[in-house]
């Protein structure tokens, strides 16, 4: 299957892929967390390898995952958020070739390890990954609220349909959610995993966690509203 966008340098992409059959591609904190480190790993001009990495003392493996000297990035990563059954990514090409490689990398690891720790075969993922193009500066922000707001599925399916239940509700479970880059605009540079991101060549549109959070709670109200209306 050809992928009809192509990755044109210096542009703005939303990337996204399930299951096939929509089947859930992480089942365990461990999944998540692998998957989070493949996304600062393999998103290197060098050929890094989980396992080129791990060390016996598994505390030391987690220390060095996000310390690593990767080197030049193949893309640069704004936003991501993972799902049981499906990831997105918001990301910023620096050319055809490396976004690809990049992508390749990622899937290819993650299914290999997923296969063989489930004793299973054959494809992971639904084929290619989905590729939109960004091409408004709106468009643009709107995916930080977007992408980030993907976890509240998980706890009201139908909230874009009926509305939220309870905001405070969602804002202290996506506090809690660790597999998104959510938390690394609420509370900066304080995770580790803020070691995935790049976002200095993303337009700085919360300059303050605070503006962060009411940007994705401005959204989601306004949500509120028009299904209420």
């Amino acid at each position: 299957m050809t992928r009809l966008v192509k990755f044109t340098p210096g542009e703005y992409f939303h990337v996204y892929n399930r299951g096939t059959n929509k089947m859930e591609i992480f089942n365990t904190d461990s999944d998540y967390f692998r998957f989070q480190n493949l996304l600062y790993l393999v998103n290197s001009k060098q050929t890094l390898k989980y396992s080129d990495i791990k060390t016996k003392e598994r505390s030391q493996a987690t220390h060095l995952m996000w310390t690593h000297d990767r080197g030049e990035t193949l893309v640069d990563i704004g936003a991501y958020c993972l799902m049981p059954n499906h990831f997105h990514l918001l990301i910023k090409s620096k050319n055809e070739k490396d976004t690809s490689t990049f992508l390749q990398r990622l899937l290819t690891s993650h299914s290999k390890y997923f296969n063989v720790k489930n004793d299973r075969t054959g494809s992971l993922f639904q084929g290619k990954s989905k590729t939109k193009h960004i091409s408004g500066d709106n468009y643009l922000k709107y995916l930080f609220s977007y992408i980030h707001l993907n976890p509240i599925k998980l706890i009201q399916r139908n909230w874009k349909e009926s509305g939220m239940i309870n905001i405070e509700n969602t804002k202290n479970y996506l506090k809690g959610y660790k597999y998104s880059s959510y938390l690394d605009y609420l509370i900066g540079s304080g995770r580790k995993e803020n070691s995935i991101l790049n976002k200095s060549v993303f337009p700085n549109y919360f300059s303050t966690p605070y503006l962060f959070e009411k940007e994705i709670f401005d959204w989601l109200q306004l949500q509120n509203s028009e299904n209420n209306n």
